[in-house]
């Protein structure tokens, strides 16, 4: 297993696959196993890497999520791209990750190419998000799969992880924070902004949100009329082709 050292933590990452270098950056509450289904659809075209973002999956504990979350996680990933020293990589967010790839390219596009931000809801949360946020996680505690999902990503402590996780974002929610550090017109990276008509966990605009910025940032926007939340995973083969066609491009 890999790790680095961020702030005297220790973050693991994994690699594989062999190609043009994109890292996958997962959403709340999982970790990096949610990518582990649909590597064998990019393996053999590009170097896979993931990363588990401090506090999850077998990444170092923290005793609480700061309520900038993806701020946070986006430094964690510009510090992954130094740590690998491999020049531009593309990466894939997909729900709260989508919000992280995003940040760390408007920090640091020295160290970004191309950036795909699938599943979220876009510049702001909506003004229901709390109370559909603490309503969803309270419902997957008590479903069997729910609570199979987050044992599967985090492991014995997972409910301890969720419970944080919720806390955080209503933080962020009730104190209004950005969810990003600059203007998305400062971006200077290709990106594609991804979804599915399906999907009942992002905010019920967010293809007008998708709009409203690839006005902004000259984005690509992908939305697949079946499928739930995350795209990358329930459209795996579609997204699989629509991502590897906007980063090979």
């Amino acid at each position: 297993m890999s790790y680095f050292n961020y702030q005297s933590k220790k973050i693991y990452y994994k690699e594989t696959g062999s190609g043009k270098p994109i890292v996958f950056l997962h959403g709340n509450t999982a970790s990096s196993r949610m990518f582990e289904l649909i590597l064998p659809l990019y393996e053999d075209k590009f170097h896979v890497i993931l990363i588990d973002f401090l506090g999850h999956g077998k990444s170092d504990r923290l005793e609480e999520f700061p309520a900038e979350l993806w701020t946070e996680e986006a430094r964690q990933t510009t510090a992954l791209l130094e740590h690998l020293d491999i020049g531009k990589v593309n990466l894939v967010g997909t729900s709260g990750g989508a919000w992280a790839a995003v940040n760390a390219a408007l920090e640091r596009p020295d160290l970004v190419d191309k950036v795909v931000a699938d599943s979220f809801d876009g510049r702001t949360l909506a003004d229901d998000f709390s109370e559909n946020l603490l309503k969803e996680r309270a419902e997957a505690k008590k479903d069997e799969m729910g609570r199979a999902f987050y044992e599967w990503c985090q492991g014995d402590d997972w409910e301890r992880i969720v419970d944080m996780d919720t806390n955080a974002m209503v933080q962020c929610a009730k104190e209004k924070l950005p969810l990003f550090t600059k203007p998305l017109s400062a971006l200077e990276n290709p990106l594609l902004l991804m979804g599915s008509e399906g999907d009942d966990m992002c905010r019920a605009d967010f293809q007008d949100e998708y709009r409203v910025i690839a006005r902004e940032t000259n984005a690509d926007i992908c939305i697949f009329p079946e499928g739930i939340h995350p795209a990358i995973l329930s459209c795996a083969e579609k997204a699989a082709e629509a991502i590897s066609r906007f980063l090979e491009e």
